[in-house]
């Protein structure tokens, strides 16, 4: 069975995914001491617990990213002759599926700390011989929770339309979008210490459906992919025109009557075919070789591209060979 061929990142590309990978290490660093720090200063509150959650599950991103890129641009097998591209696609399905379920959970668990008017409390706590509400050690814990992720988040955008990348692009938007998580458990732990104590369960509420509708829009881009939608831009806010570029490039060769492309993406790259009407089949062989090639230069994500002629029954074809 004929393997796709070997894919390397151009140089661009592949400079950016260099980078990438040094924020995502850094990025899981940084997400290691957030969860620890949460944990040591939560007390009972909801929200923080949430937030805490929260900030565990955001450490999946970074890590199914520097797997799957390792992975996805391994040479083909004979088991697996259009390469391990799609390794990106499933590995996110495996997180965003997580997830949802921790999300849905958390709301649930919310709702009904809310409805049993369970009252949380948050004590004092004793260092260096003085006592003091550990609400106040809360707070500058859950604005290292969010500052930096936003900076890291902003950071990794650019990269991630570079790259091509759905898994990064998700990480950053979930990175920049950290600033509800923490400004909803602040909110929560600034009602206990004013008596709101339904605040911290409203608190908790809110981040656990922003964890359940980030897990919801990546469960169902991450489908549509396996599904071979038509491609999309990396925002997915509409479809991408290499298509349509394709085939305005075709149309153009003299010999070419009609043309219609049809792509579906895997991971980083597209593979697709065309077909293409003939007006004159003389020379079509090194016409479609050539016709071809010029497909594959115009972007770097057109991995593997098959032009089929569509010859009228009349058509001399002598010296399409030649």
């Amino acid at each position: 069975m004929k393997r796709a061929a070997d894919f390397e990142f151009p140089p661009e590309q592949s400079q950016a995914l260099k980078k990438a990978r040094r924020l995502e290490w850094l990025t899981i660093a940084y997400l290691i001491s957030v969860v620890i720090l949460m944990y040591l200063v939560q007390g009972t509150s909801q929200a923080m617990k949430t937030a805490w959650i929260e900030d565990l599950l955001s450490l999946i991103p970074p890590i199914v990213f520097l797997g799957a890129s390792r992975l996805a641009t391994r040479s083909p097998s004979e088991r697996f002759p259009y390469g391990f591209h799609r390794v990106v696609s499933i590995a996110f399905l495996c997180a965003a599926v997580a997830i949802v379920v921790m999300g849905v959970w958390l709301l649930v668990e919310a709702a009904l700390t809310l409805l049993r008017n369970e009252r949380p409390t948050i004590g004092g706590i004793t260092l260096l011989g003085h006592t003091f509400w550990l609400g106040w050690l809360m707070l500058p814990v859950l604005i290292w929770s969010v500052v930096p992720a936003v900076f890291l988040g902003r950071a990794k955008l650019p990269l991630a339309v570079t790259m091509h990348d759905k898994v990064l692009h998700a990480d950053a938007t979930m990175n920049k979008a950290d600033w509800m998580t923490g400004t909803a458990a602040l909110v929560g732990v600034v009602g206990i210490g004013f008596g709101y104590w339904w605040a911290d369960s409203v608190a908790a509420g809110l981040i656990a459906l922003d964890v359940a509708w980030d897990g919801f829009a990546h469960l169902r881009d991450v489908i549509a992919d396996l599904m071979d939608e038509r491609p999309k831009t990396i925002a997915r806010s509409e479809p991408d025109r290499l298509p349509e570029k394709l085939e305005s490039l075709l149309e153009q060769l003299p010999w070419v009557e009609e043309a219609h492309v049809r792509l579906r993406e895997e991971g980083h790259v597209f593979y697709g075919e065309g077909f293409v009407k003939v007006r004159d089949a003389d020379q079509l062989v090194r016409r479609l070789t050539e016709a071809t090639a010029a497909c594959q230069d115009l972007d770097w994500r057109l991995h593997d591209f098959v032009l089929t002629p569509v010859v009228p029954d009349d058509t001399n074809l002598t010296n399409c060979w030649r």
